[in-house]
């Protein structure tokens, strides 16, 4: 009975935010208001999709994926044009560390090995930037923007962390964490895909 609770809940709460994005409003994620629309690098991008990233029962973070038209395959959303934004605000504490090594291993689980050997530079400085912060606490945020000619951006609490990180396979592998075959929550990809979501969760980054 519990389980069956559960379930409905979560499916109550995804299909609150599948609906928020039919009308065009501002989606409210566990808290988190996403804006329909943002700027970025010049462009104006639309959400495409938000949700939140479940480990077992537990709220982790808030996830919304912008682009310049929408987008329903991981493919679309990967080689959509100009730039891109994942923005992701924390729903509890974690350990910067433990997130970097997290996000190295969702890289390595998605992206084909010639990707994955390309982006390894750009894996190395993300680490670094996670473990520099320590800890991203509840109700922080980072965001990685893909803007055309620079590179993937990272950028905690709003203020850019580095340089971008200039190799296409560092952001295409980044993003496959979310989006790829072995997704770190399979609802989640659904719902960044602007679908109503599937039942699977997964249990990586």
């Amino acid at each position: 009975m519990k389980r069956r609770l559960l379930a409905a809940g979560l499916a109550a709460a995804s299909l609150a935010v599948f609906t928020g994005l039919a009308h065009s409003q501002p989606v409210d994620v566990a808290g988190v208001k996403y804006a329909p629309e943002v700027t970025v690098g010049g462009a104006k991008l639309q959400l495409n999709g938000a949700g939140v990233r479940y480990k077992a029962i537990f709220k982790v973070y808030a996830a919304g994926l912008y682009l310049t038209a929408k987008a329903n395959t991981p493919q679309a959303a990967l080689t959509a044009p100009g730039p891109k934004r994942l923005h992701i605000v924390m729903l509890r504490d974690i350990d910067g560390n433990e997130l970097g090594k997290l996000f190295t291993r969702g890289m390595e689980q998605n992206a084909s090995r010639e990707d994955f050997a390309k982006s390894i530079p750009g894996t190395i400085k993300m680490g670094e930037i996670f473990a520099a912060k320590k800890m991203l606490a509840q109700g922080e945020s980072f965001q990685v923007d893909w803007l055309p000619g620079q590179g993937t951006v990272i950028s905690i609490n709003g203020k850019q962390a580095a340089e971008p990180i200039k190799e296409p396979e560092f952001y295409s592998s980044l993003m496959k964490i979310w989006l790829g075959n072995n997704p770190a929550d399979a609802q989640l990809k659904e719902l960044l895909l602007g679908k109503e979501p599937k039942s699977v969760r997964n249990d990586g980054a």
